[in-house]
């Protein structure tokens, strides 16, 4: 009976270790990521609001180096798709600090965008959704955001940091 109590706790601390990212860490990174998108595609409210939430529903779900570009990194490419404009979609494809978010190195995997912004840096206010939302949007076949509607930038605009 011990030994299958020991086993017991053995299993949960190895799966409590192994699961993603803590929520505090995904939430940060998220508006990191997001307010810097927000700056670079000219972002209304409404995008904004969607985007951390997509960004937040991907850096939940990253347990390991695979994930980086996998399954969910997939589920967030088509929800881009549906809150971003044309023209803002093809500008966060060109991107690769928006679009593969993650940058591999022999020390690790850190936020591309990180080469590009400091921390700390920020253009816009917390989202309303950045207490409330827990994340879970990305759990569906189809995206969560094809039937909204979003509000669009009058005209689309770089106004990012020159290259």
């Amino acid at each position: 009976m011990k030994a299958k109590i020991t086993l017991l706790v053995a299993m949960m601390t190895i799966t409590l270790t192994a699961a993603a990212m803590p929520f505090t860490d995904a939430r940060n990174k998220a508006m990191f990521l997001s307010d810097k998108m927000a700056y670079e595609l000219n972002l209304t409210e409404s995008q904004f609001e969607a985007v951390y939430e997509i960004n937040l529903d991907y850096l939940l779900n990253i347990d390991e180096e695979s994930d980086l570009f996998g399954y969910n990194w997939q589920i967030r490419n088509r929800d881009m798709k549906q809150v971003l404009s044309e023209g803002q979609h093809s500008q966060y494809l060109t991107s690769e600090w928006f679009y593969r978010p993650f940058s591999c190195s022999a020390e690790g995997w850190t936020l591309a965008v990180n080469n590009r912004y400091s921390e700390g840096m920020n253009f816009m206010q917390q989202p309303d959704v950045f207490l409330s939302y827990k994340g879970g949007h990305n759990q569906m076949d189809t995206s969560f955001y094809a039937d909204q509607q979003f509000d669009m930038p009058e005209q689309p605009k770089y106004l990012g940091l020159a290259d």
